[in-house]
């Protein structure tokens, strides 16, 4: 077979149209698959020119692209365009256009594959997206797609309406951005678990809204899949469903609030049953009542718990119960079956039936134990404050009477002598006036214990400073005070910071035996710290805590006004260590 049969049977044969034509554009040969393609015969195609079978607005860009090659400004070109059939239909061919370079002139080959079906198959795919991308931009959901990496590719108009954002900030993982930073990992562990596992999710997080809100959002997906069933991604919707959960939450908090008071109220329902003598109560009544559930479930179990000193007071209450006096509130105590002793305080409504008789009643029991406490515990330190504040004027009536006014009163003596001795005036003057000074001094620094008016006049650090340095000179201490405060401390705090130091340097003079402390106050943060350490012999806080004194109880009560702590470890023979934190900004106390 010669080479020019073999082209020949291959032009023939080939389902791809091919055209060989002049420099002119008019087609010397056509196969058989061009002419098919066309409708037209070989004989029908070498009398048309190539453009002419170009759609009207495409014929001037198709004789361009001819002109170039012709002239050799291109050797090739390839696009898909459209060609007339001769019934006038239109089909799309993908045409490759080269200059062959024959003999005695150039030559133009032109292939064209026919594309029709794959065109109208685009064309479909492409109604079918803008149907999609339609009905997602008008529906009430948020709509987004992600592909086969986990990078989402799609997000409808609500979506980026919602989050303000653009699609580009949004593409890929992008959307992540706007995720809540508390509900962030738990997303994302969700998703890529989910894509991995090719399973339907669903989850809510908070996302950010345009107005910088973060909504709940329930966000579904479901994976998607080619009709080859291969993996093409996912699609998943998403609904703003916060009132749904701010609903949630303020029953659950409702809810939790009633379960609370019950329990931290430490109070039950209950119900009795004159009839059958049985009583129903709710959960908590376990742990107030200190019985197992089931337990003490009638009457007559229930009066054996009261106390014997209270069963009369009780019984004489009930029987006083009419129609026209239902109600019954009364205190009392029970015996736990541990042995410990318990106050309730019974808030009750009887019925009665027709002829008078009691056949139910229910109410409110409370356990009323701590509050009893407290009241205990408030008169004993009542008493307490009473009898500190007693010992403070005896104090100040014992330093005004045994050293001022002792000093006072010789002072005086000496003046008399003076008096009646002239001629010692000039050489007693300066003794005297050394004294009017020392009892200035003490009259002083007796003044800055009760108020320290230097706190106000100089600033609290500075104050409190002064007064350091003044308490180790009486005392004969050495008080290494050191300060790192750069802006000015509220009066109320430092007062309450000072009176703390005032007890703590106090009590080192009189229960520690040391000669040296160390006192700092400092900013951190936005705290005022103070600390006073000394290495004296210390203390058993437990057993001071338990004992009569106030100083503890002072100092702490002084840092809780302020929305202050309170640190103290002490340990005996080895010094103590107080630490007073307080926040700048003063918070009443609660």
């Amino acid at each position: 077979m010669t080479p020019k049969k073999l082209f020949r049977d291959v032009f023939n044969a080939s389902p791809i149209g091919i055209a060989v034509e002049n420099l002119e554009g008019q087609p010397l040969f056509v196969n058989p698959a061009f002419c098919s393609m066309l409708g037209f015969s070989e004989e029908e195609l070498r009398r048309r020119h190539c453009v002419d079978f170009s759609p009207p607005e495409e014929a001037q860009k198709d004789w361009e692209l001819f002109q170039q090659l012709r002239a050799g400004s291109i050797g090739h070109y390839q696009l898909d365009k459209r060609y007339f059939r001769r019934d006038g239909s239109l089909v799309w061919g993908r045409l490759s256009v080269s200059l062959l370079n024959g003999r005695p002139s150039p030559l133009i080959l032109a292939m064209v594959e026919d594309i029709t079906a794959r065109k109208q198959a685009e064309e479909v795919v492409k109604e079918s997206e803008m149907r999609f991308q339609l009905l997602a931009d008008t529906a009430p959901v948020l709509i987004w797609m992600a592909g086969t990496d986990k990078l989402c590719t799609y997000f409808n108009k609500p979506w980026l309406e919602f989050t303000g954002r653009s699609f580009e900030q949004e593409f890929g993982n992008g959307w992540a951005a706007g995720v809540h930073p508390e509900d962030l990992q738990r997303c994302l562990q969700t998703y890529t678990q989910s894509f991995n596992r090719r399973e339907g999710f669903r989850m809510e997080y908070r996302l950010r809204r345009h107005d910088g809100e973060y909504r709940w959002i329930l966000d579904i997906g479901v994976p998607r899949f080619n009709q080859d069933s291969s993996f093409a991604g996912y699609v998943g919707i998403a609904v703003d469903v916060t009132e749904r959960k701010q609903m949630e939450k303020a029953l659950s908090e409702s809810e939790e609030r009633l379960r609370l008071a019950a329990q931290a109220g430490r109070m039950f329902a209950y119900s009795w049953d004159a009839a059958t003598d049985v009583v129903e109560r709710s959960g908590e009544s376990a742990e107030v009542l200190g019985i197992k559930s089931g337990e003490a479930a009638t009457g007559a179990a229930v009066s054996a718990m009261i106390h014997p000193d209270d069963k009369d007071k009780v019984e004489a209450a009930l029987a006083k119960l009419t129609v026209e006096n239902p109600n019954l509130r009364i205190s009392y105590r029970i015996v736990r079956p541990n042995g410990t002793i318990t106050w309730l305080e019974r808030n009750s409504r009887a019925y009665f039936d027709q002829n008078g008789k009691v056949t139910r009643v229910v109410g409110m029991i409370v356990d009323i134990t701590e509050r009893k406490r407290a009241k205990e515990a408030l008169f004993g330190v009542s008493r307490r404050l009473i009898e500190a504040q007693e010992q403070e004027r005896a104090r100040i009536a014992r330093e005004l009477h045994d050293d001022i006014g002792q000093q006072l009163a010789m002072l005086a003596i000496e003046l008399g002598e003076l008096r009646d001795n002239p001629s010692e005036t000039q050489s007693r003057a300066n003794e005297l006036l050394g004294r009017v000074v020392e009892i200035s001094d003490g009259v002083q620094a007796l003044s800055h214990e009760l108020h320290s008016s230097k706190l106000e006049y100089l600033g609290v650090v500075p104050g409190i400073r002064s007064w350091c340095k003044e308490f180790g000179e009486r005392q004969k201490m050495e008080i290494d005070f050191k300060d790192d405060v750069p802006r000015p401390v509220p009066l109320e705090i430092g007062l309450s910071l000072f009176r703390i130091l005032q007890e703590a340097l106090h009590n080192a003079v009189k229960y520690s035996g040391v000669k040296r402390v160390e006192v700092e106050i400092a900013e951190r943060g936005n705290e005022v710290h103070l600390r006073i350490k000394d290495s004296g012999r210390g203390f058993d806080i437990e057993a001071v805590k338990r004992g009569s004194g106030l100083g503890l109880t002072s100092m702490q009560e002084r840092a809780r006004l302020v929305g202050g702590m309170i640190a103290v470890e002490s340990t005996p023979m080895s010094g103590t260590d107080i630490h007073v934190r307080v926040p700048l900004q003063v918070k009443a106390a609660g």
